[in-house]
């Protein structure tokens, strides 16, 4: 089942980037995001209320809430990072670059987690590196 929500994500993200260069037109990339950022937290509270879940919130050790706190500002910064270069740059090499961040998480993963790598870890991180840098050199800078 975790892969019908990973393509999910796959499919939302897109559209993510897409929607928001459009959107940025004549839109600071900071004052497009804070726009943004207002949905999403009327949505995600509103789904943690739907589920019943908000209790929760009482039985969060110290340690998650820190790890989940710099995750969010992460989420924070590589979104702002994203919109600035969204909009300056085209849709399809930014998100080429910016998604080449799977490798990043893979070795941090590999790293802190002690996730087990693998040859076709190897392998696809090659060749996403091996896309990322494909694209950003055929950039001809329009």
């Amino acid at each position: 089942m975790w892969i019908i929500w990973a393509i999910m994500a796959a499919i939302s993200a897109a559209l993510v980037t897409v929607l928001t260069k459009a959107g940025l037109k004549k839109v600071d990339s900071s004052l497009a995001f804070a726009i943004q950022s207002v949905l999403i937290f009327c949505i995600t509270w509103g789904v943690v209320t739907w589920q019943g879940t908000f209790g929760g919130i009482k039985e969060i050790e110290a340690k998650a809430w820190i790890l989940l706190l710099l995750a969010g500002l992460a989420t924070t910064l590589s979104t702002l990072f994203s919109f600035k270069a969204l909009s300056i740059g085209q849709a399809s090499y930014v998100t080429t670059i910016e998604r080449s961040s799977v490798v990043v998480a893979i070795l941090l993963s590999v790293l802190f987690l002690k996730e087990k790598i693998t040859w076709q870890l190897v392998v696809g991180a090659v060749l996403i590196i091996s896309g990322a840098v494909l694209i950003a050199l055929s950039d001809t800078g329009k």
